[in-house]
């Protein structure tokens, strides 16, 4: 399969998660990249016009990094693509480089607004809109999973944001090793501690965010709230937001409660937890 991995505005990151990948040079074995900016001293240019003038099959086109409005050559190797992947958040939502300019966006969003370079309707030639995978960085046993599976001829199954369900029908809260702190209302003196959850002060949005992090951890060992720091929900349109390390409350609440879970839901079983939770939770690092 001929991948083709272009960078427009970038921190680089997700190449550098995809590099961090224990299965990665066994990729190389499956794949073959025409062209990635990290790994190729072929000219990019040179390679997008044969791609473009047909001399150079592309199976798979992905891009890191967001994208200008007026982008005719992302748009084009779209169009030439077998499949298109947006790897990271600001390929999928145009994120911090769109923040502060209205003619940056993602290849199928900007923020929530579905469109983006590509419009809202794009279907790729094998039959798929553009597979987001999401995330800063995405990780990369992520990218690496959908690679794989489409050059074996699998087609991933996507969510309605267009984000692989094998990585994203899940809530980051899901195994995370806090989640018993969670459910008893007992929160952590400072960040870092080992014990406590980051969600009542310290801002974690992983009750309200979809990724696999704490089910496939990082390096295979450790994720954020692992390591005593609070989810920030890099995965959805609305990261990054002000005030990361802090929950927002009103009388007491948070201002955003866990997916599922009433505010009426909340209030009943939040007191009772708080004041029944085990001691030996209670004791301190």
């Amino acid at each position: 399969m001929n991948v083709l991995w272009l960078q427009r505005l970038s921190c680089c990151g997700n190449t550098h998660s995809l590099l961090n990948c224990d299965t990665f040079n066994s990729l190389l074995k499956e794949v073959n990249f025409l062209f990635h900016p990290s790994l190729s001293i072929e000219n990019e240019e040179e390679i997008i016009n044969k791609v473009l003038e047909g001399s150079l099959k592309l199976d798979l086109f992905i891009l890191e990094g967001a994208v200008r409005i007026n982008d005719e050559k992302v748009k084009e190797l779209c169009y030439t693509a077998n499949y298109v992947m947006a790897v990271g958040s600001c390929a999928v939502y145009g994120n911090i480089p769109a923040l502060k300019d209205n003619y940056v966006c993602g290849l199928q969003y900007r923020f929530k607004e579905k469109g983006g370079l590509l419009g809202e309707d794009f279907v790729s030639k094998g039959g798929l809109p553009v597979i987001n995978l999401s995330g800063c960085p995405a990780h990369p046993e992520w990218i690496v999973g959908v690679i794989r599976s489409l050059a074996r001829g699998i087609k991933p199954a996507l969510d309605s944001w267009g984000r692989p369900k094998e990585f994203y029908s899940s809530l980051t809260h899901w195994g995370c090793t806090r989640n018993e702190y969670f459910e008893w209302k007992i929160e952590p003196e400072s960040l870092g501690s080992k014990k406590g959850c980051l969600f009542y002060n310290y801002g974690c949005r992983g009750p309200m965010t979809y990724s696999s992090c704490n089910t496939i951890l990082w390096n295979g060992v450790n994720s954020k709230t692992r390591a005593g720091t609070p989810c920030f929900g890099c995965t959805e349109f609305d990261f990054p937001r002000v005030g990361l390390f802090e929950t927002k409350q009103f009388a007491g609440l948070p201002a955003e409660l866990p997916i599922g879970v009433s505010k009426r839901g909340y209030i009943m079983l939040s007191g009772i937890a708080k004041m029944f939770a085990p001691e030996r939770l209670k004791v301190e690092d």
